[in-house]
């Protein structure tokens, strides 16, 4: 596989097994608006789209009740579910390992970038990434291919030639493609290798060990 000198992560299913916090945070919005409490493979969708089309999707909500579950969630989730979360085994070797070898590391999620921001200066990983960048709470910028297009301007890179994103869910595959990138799944998140491989990922990672291989030992 090419060498690749920038590296674009997802954050949700790629670095962090952020699972309870978020589903936590989705049975309080449900509890607050007095919704039907969603099956298990319901909330389990929630991991890694952005939180509103969720809402609007997965509960048929209309835009102000998808505001309502938004705001109801963003109760629990800075307080409690943000720290719900651990990261996955390995990976702070590779954040550091790919510093090492003098890449350019950055964050490219879909959860607010004040989140993301707080919950890598948590766990001593900010100053593995050039920079962490997310989506904005007013929405303006929440769709995948939006917050990948601004991490790229935000880090200043542009020569795409040595660009790969990764990431664990299909939006993070087709937000890459819509920026020009090739993406590598990470099958040991939320995503199937079936869900990765139809949205057009060049490589499949089944492990943190497979990853690290594949950015770092080719």
């Amino acid at each position: 596989m090419q060498q690749y000198q920038t590296i674009l992560f997802d954050l949700d299913g790629t670095l962090t097994d952020s699972a309870p916090g978020i589903l936590n945070s989705v049975r309080h919005a449900c509890r607050k608006l007095q919704l039907d409490m969603p099956e298990e493979a319901t909330l389990r969708r929630f991991l890694g789209p952005p939180l509103p089309s969720s809402f609007r999707e997965y509960l048929h909500l209309d835009e102000n009740d998808t505001a309502r579950a938004v705001a109801a969630f963003r109760e629990y989730y800075p307080e409690k579910g943000i720290f719900e979360n651990e990261v996955y085994s390995g990976i702070p070797e590779l954040l550091r390992d790919l510093k090492a070898a003098g890449k350019t590391v950055v964050m490219a999620t879909s959860k607010p970038e004040i989140f993301a921001k707080r919950i890598m200066a948590h766990f001593s990983l900010e100053d593995c990434f050039d920079a962490i960048c997310g989506a904005s709470l007013d929405e303006s910028r929440a769709d995948k291919g939006e917050v990948i297009a601004y991490a790229l301007r935000t880090a200043g890179v542009q020569d795409l030639q040595n660009v790969v994103m990764v990431g664990d869910r299909e939006h993070d595959v087709k937000g890459a493609t819509r920026n020009g990138l090739p993406c590598i799944g990470a099958v040991y998140g939320y995503g199937s290798a079936e869900e990765l491989s139809a949205a057009g990922a060049v490589a499949l990672a089944g492990s943190v060990q497979e990853l690290h291989i594949l950015l770092l030992e080719n």
